[in-house]
C-alpha cells in the first residue's frame, strides 16, 4: 500500500495509465486515447520482470543432459499497486468510479469489436522520467480489495493491484520464428495514415516511402483510403539491414 510518502502532492510528478483504443490491423501503435488514469497516490513499489526462454530436448544418449536451445526473451511484465482514497469525503463515489475504470481494461472495446477486431485496450504505463518502465501493454489482472466504506456501503478506500504484460514491437522486419529479416507486415490503414509516416514508424526513415508505394502499386500517395491494406517490405527490401 501507498504510504504517505508516495502521495502525489503538487511537487511530485504523478504515475499515470494511458488507456487507449486497440490498434486496427496489424500495427503495434496504440489507437486512439480512451482516458488517463491519474494515480491519487504514487505507488510505493513497482514489479518487474522479463524472462529468456530456453527449451531443452532429452537425449538418451547423453548422460549429462542435452544443450539447452535459446529460444527467445519473453515480453516484460509489470505489476503495480494502485491505491484509491476518499476517506475525507465519505459520500464520494470516486473510488467506485476509479476501481471500474480499471476493470474496463480487461473488458472488450466496442470500437473493437465494431473493426471486427475485438480486443481489450491497449495501455501504457508512465512515471515521469522512468523509462524502463513505460512500454505498451495490456491488462491481464485487475484485483481489487475494498477496506473501508461509507455509511451507504459505498466503497471510499480500495487498493488494486494491476498486471500488466508488454505487447512488443517488431523489429524492424523479422521474422520472429527465424530471426531472419525477411518477412512482410501488412497495414490496415486508417484516418490519418501517410506513407511517410508509415516509412518512419516501421523503418526509423520516411524517405523509403516510395518502396512502400512501389509495392503496393500507389499513384498517388497523398490519396489513402482507409481500411486498405497495405504490404510493408522486408527491412532489406527498403535497404535496411
Amino acid at each position: 500500500m501507498a504510504g504517505s510518502s508516495g502521495g502525489a502532492g503538487k511537487s511530485l510528478v504523478r504515475a499515470s495509465l494511458a488507456i487507449h483504443q486497440p490498434p486496427i490491423g496489424y500495427s503495434t501503435t496504440p489507437g486512439g486515447l480512451i482516458k488517463t488514469f491519474d494515480f491519487d497516490f504514487n505507488p510505493s513499489e513497482l514489479s518487474l520482470s522479463r524472462r529468456a526462454q530456453w527449451k531443452t530436448t532429452p537425449t538418451a544418449a547423453v548422460r549429462d543432459g542435452s544443450v539447452p536451445e535459446f529460444m527467445g526473451p519473453e515480453p516484460r511484465e509489470l505489476s503495480v499497486e494502485v491505491f484509491l482514497d476518499r476517506s475525507d469525503d465519505p459520500s464520494s463515489n470516486d473510488v467506485r468510479k476509479n476501481v471500474e475504470a480499471l476493470f474496463s481494461c480487461c473488458e472488450v472495446t466496442q470500437a473493437s469489436i465494431e473493426a471486427k477486431q475485438p480486443s481489450t485496450p491497449w495501455v501504457v504505463f508512465q512515471w515521469g522520467s522512468f523509462s524502463t518502465a513505460r512500454f505498451t501493454a495490456y491488462v491481464s489482472a485487475v484485483d481489487a480489495t475494498y477496506t473501508l466504506f461509507g455509511t451507504t456501503g459505498v466503497p471510499i478506500r480500495a487498493t488494486c493491484r494491476v498486471q500488466l504484460n508488454e505487447i512488443p514491437s517488431n523489429t524492424l522486419g523479422q521474422n520472429p520464428t527465424s530471426g531472419a529479416l525477411t518477412a512482410r507486415r501488412v497495414h490496415r490503414v486508417v484516418s490519418g495514415d501517410s506513407l511517410q509516416h508509415l516509412a518512419w514508424r516501421e523503418y526509423g526513415d520516411a524517405t523509403v516511402w516510395r518502396t512502400i508505394a512501389e509495392s503496393n502499386g500507389i499513384d498517388d500517395p497523398s490519396r489513402l483510403v482507409p481500411g486498405t491494406e497495405l504490404i510493408l517490405p522486408a527491412a532489406e527490401e527498403v535497404g535496411l539491414r
